[in-house]
């Protein structure tokens, strides 16, 4: 247990360095809450006055985009935490100290999550049920698997961002790597676009692709439109994806040392 006290406390100086900045907090809760709104606007133009298209109601949508962007203001990664370091030379200094610089990275993330959870993720979602509205959730063994899925959801996340950061060894500009990744991202997880709407070729591929368990696997549970033989599968496949990508970031992680080359400091 005492080994976790630093990273303990790596997430406790993340959430407190939050607070300070209480007019960009705010920022935040109003950007959530007017793309949301945003959303919902679009949604009701393209159903036309209609509760239902092909299956799909008003609702469910709502629900899909209201609770996708919610947990997209908690998952917070910071793309740039090691490229930033190596770039401003910091990671020579880093590598010397007696803590994982991978704990340190996560911890760091884990308290800006915590602090938009209880400060950005609840405000806004309630703002939004409130004035929209959302379908509860199929039963309460479904919200707490919702939860948990959700947590592994940030799992593939996060480890899709630790694979994307180790790049920064051999390229000087990871920029276009992280756009091109978040672009997959937002338009593969099902948080701009539910996947129902997709293809069914297209939800073919994604279902090889770790992007649907980010948000649709949690999604999905909490609409109640797996079984429970489904749910096991869907976190068998989060897990998967979890394990797959953090060992390519170790591996890039091994390889990269060698090939560290301090650019200042």
């Amino acid at each position: 247990m005492t080994k976790l006290y630093p990273y303990l406390a790596f997430v406790k100086k993340s959430f407190l360095g939050l607070s300070a900045y209480r007019f960009n907090h705010f920022m935040g809760i109003l950007n959530t809450i007017l793309r949301i709104f945003i959303f919902w606007e679009i949604y009701r133009a393209l159903y036309g006055g209609r509760t239902e298209v092909d299956g799909i109601t008003i609702t469910m949508v709502a629900t899909n985009f209201i609770l996708s962007m919610g947990l997209d203001s908690v998952f917070f990664v910071n793309d740039y935490y090691l490229p930033d370091r190596i770039q401003n030379g910091s990671i020579a200094t880093e590598l010397l100290l007696p803590v994982s610089i991978h704990g340190r990275m996560l911890a760091d993330n884990l308290g800006h999550a915590l602090f938009q959870l209880l400060f950005h993720f609840v405000p806004a979602v309630a703002v939004s049920v409130l004035f929209i509205g959302i379908a509860a959730p199929a039963d309460f063994s479904m919200l707490l698997l919702f939860l948990l899925s959700a947590l592994f959801g940030y799992g593939v996340l996060w480890t899709i961002s630790f694979a994307a950061q180790m790049l920064s060894f051999w390229l000087i500009n990871v920029w276009s790597i992280m756009t091109i990744k978040n672009v997959f991202i937002n338009v593969l997880s099902g948080s701009m676009i539910p996947l129902w709407f997709m293809p069914d070729w297209m939800r073919g591929v994604i279902r090889f692709t770790p992007f649907s368990s980010i948000y649709f696997t949690p999604l999905q549970i909490y609409l109640g439109q797996l079984s429970f033989s489904e749910i096991l599968h869907g976190f068998l496949i989060q897990f998967f994806w979890i394990v797959i990508l953090l060992s390519i970031g170790m591996f890039l992680w091994k390889k990269g040392q060698k090939k560290l080359v301090v650019q200042g400091g």
